[in-house]
């Protein structure tokens, strides 16, 4: 139930990414190289010029050089797969100056290219390196240090938690990626997925892949899957954030073609002009949908049992009794919204399912195209 008034609200905790937690680690893994020290908190500079503290919990030397430091990650209120994860970094001096990062046990290894990290190397981003590579070279300078490092990052039980992630089909094998490009998790924000989302496209582009299919959740996945024949990297699961996906396309043209498969609820919500089909974010219209059926023919008894539904799947049930076509003109609708962000030079298809999986409604914007998604050989006037 939705608080009665704005001061029921209780203000969301912001957390800290998996990279401020690897740079703490390494702060207090590298005092107590050089000072012996035993920290319970480290104060960290995030990108953006904010400086956080961080607790450690455990620290203790490997041997004359090298040491091991380890946190907690806070999420804060964010739904985060690794909250509540133990980040640790084992560092170790080096005779070369260089700062070389590697994989500790949970941080998986980039297997394929599209990435911003070249094949063979370990899956911690951009970011948190530049964060560590930072915050080292000033205690370098501190220390008078000429030596270099050595930087393993891990997470505990990184493997098993990377199986909830899009990693595996990502390439990212043999546990998580170190994230963050601010350093600060913000609260729903889901930046983390969205990224995933976004490598998503990359990696099957830049493999070739000319095809690709979006879907909402795995029982819309599982759907164009088996319908297409599509390997783990064509398929991209872009749960709620259509207009993130459809946003990062456009710099993608190298596609041809486009499958979007969808609940048909969410489906209309898309529909309607909606990016964010998140229910915080956007809602079912069954007045709209009580509209396009009168469009489609229906007369006003429909419209008014459909405007008093409880769910979607109960309008559409109503439409199909009548032999109305409600779902492919929601799909058509959706396609409409999609090409907004879609170059012509890429052919889109779309499919609505239900609860099962089963599909409900399609439209494909050639007409070749709708006749190989039926496995017909020509469309006929009838159709």
């Amino acid at each position: 139930m939705w608080p009665e008034s704005s001061e029921q609200l209780t203000p969301l905790r912001t957390g800290l990414t998996t990279g401020s937690c690897a740079t703490a680690c390494t702060v207090a893994a590298v005092r107590y190289l050089f000072e012996q020290k035993r920290v319970s908190t480290v104060a960290i500079t995030l990108p953006r010029g904010q400086t956080v503290e961080l607790p450690i919990h455990h620290v203790e030397a490997l041997d004359t050089d090298s040491a091991i430091a380890a946190t907690i990650k806070d999420a804060g209120d964010d739904p985060d797969v690794t909250h509540g994860s133990e980040v640790f970094v084992q560092l170790r001096r080096t005779r070369e100056k260089a700062i070389t990062f590697k994989a500790a046990a949970g941080v998986g290894t980039v297997t394929k290219a599209g990435l911003s990290l070249a094949i063979g190397e370990p899956a911690i981003n951009p970011v948190p390196r530049q964060m560590i590579t930072d915050h080292l070279q000033r205690y370098r300078a501190f220390y008078a240090y000429e030596g270099g490092f050595e930087v393993a990052v891990g997470v505990k039980n990184g493997a098993q938690i990377a199986q909830k992630t899009m990693n595996p089909r990502l390439g990212i094998l043999g546990g998580l990626s170190i994230l963050g490009t601010t350093g600060i998790v913000r609260p729903y924000s889901c930046a983390a997925y969205i990224a995933s989302i976004r490598q998503g496209v990359d990696v099957a582009c830049n493999n070739g892949l000319t095809h690709i299919a979006a879907s909402t959740g795995s029982t819309s996945e599982a759907m164009v899957r088996e319908h297409y024949q599509l390997s783990d990297m064509a398929l991209i699961e872009m749960g709620d954030f259509a207009g993130a996906f459809l946003k990062h396309l456009r710099r993608n043209t190298q596609l041809t073609r486009l499958t979007l498969c969808a609940g048909f609820g969410k489906l209309t919500k898309l529909a309607a002009g909606h990016l964010d089909l998140h229910s915080r974010a956007s809602s079912i219209n069954l007045n709209q949908l009580a509209q396009i059926a009168r469009e489609l023919g229906g007369d006003e008894q429909l419209a008014e049992q459909i405007a008093g539904c409880n769910t979607s799947m109960e309008a559409l049930r109503l439409c199909q009794t009548q032999k109305l076509p409600l779902a492919d003109t929601i799909c058509q609708r959706a396609g409409a919204v999609m090409r907004r962000f879609i170059p012509k030079t890429i052919t889109i298809t779309v499919w609505a399912v239900d609860r099962k999986g089963l599909p409900v409604g399609s439209y494909a914007d050639t007409p070749a195209l709708l006749a190989r998604c039926y496995g017909m050989t020509e469309i006929g006037d009838d159709e």
